[in-house]
């Protein structure tokens, strides 16, 4: 797999339209996996100092926050949010479950299939150690549900927002 670095800025502007694409199109390219990758990085980048700027409990990330959150809270009553178990979140077992609970949303919320970043241990940063790849409606179910059940609170405390690379 090509390393983020190694991809130029006349990369990324020729794989911007080649991104929406369906992904049957694709097989396995080295520079759109690269763009796949910043794009959930720079995603999480810009989420994270959010969450470092402003109590989390008044964030709005989608104009359907409710009706996820409501959602989400239904279909996983339980769920840990503290710790997530990528094992759980996508064993077999967790996969039937969240598939439906993700296809409801499509065409309801834009990108809702795109991978996205999420943090494992919702006290710690973006890391390798802590990021888990899921969908951006998985992202926003668990984030929603961490905003308003407080679980994000501590961050604003912990750290501080950090400056983002110019991207050029």
């Amino acid at each position: 797999m090509a390393r983020i670095g190694d991809v130029t800025a006349d990369q990324l502007i020729a794989g911007t339209s080649v991104l929406s694409r369906p992904a049957e199109e694709f097989d396995n390219d080295p520079s759109v996996e690269a763009m796949w990758a910043m794009k959930a990085m720079e995603h999480a980048e810009v989420y994270f100092n959010i969450l470092c700027s402003v109590d989390p409990k008044f964030l709005k990330l989608t104009p359907h926050d409710e009706q996820i959150y409501k959602t989400f809270r239904d279909v996983f009553p339980d769920l840990k949010l503290d710790k997530i178990n990528e094992d759980e979140l996508k064993s077999p077992e967790g996969k039937i479950k969240w598939r439906p609970f993700c296809e409801q949303f499509k065409g309801l919320v834009e990108d809702y299939s795109f991978g996205t970043l999420l943090r494992a241990d919702c006290e710690g940063d973006y890391s390798e150690e802590n990021s888990i790849l899921t969908t951006r409606i998985q992202f926003y179910a668990i984030e929603l549900a961490r905003n308003r059940e407080g679980f994000n609170d501590g961050i604003r405390q912990k750290y501080k927002p950090k400056r983002t690379t110019e991207k050029s």
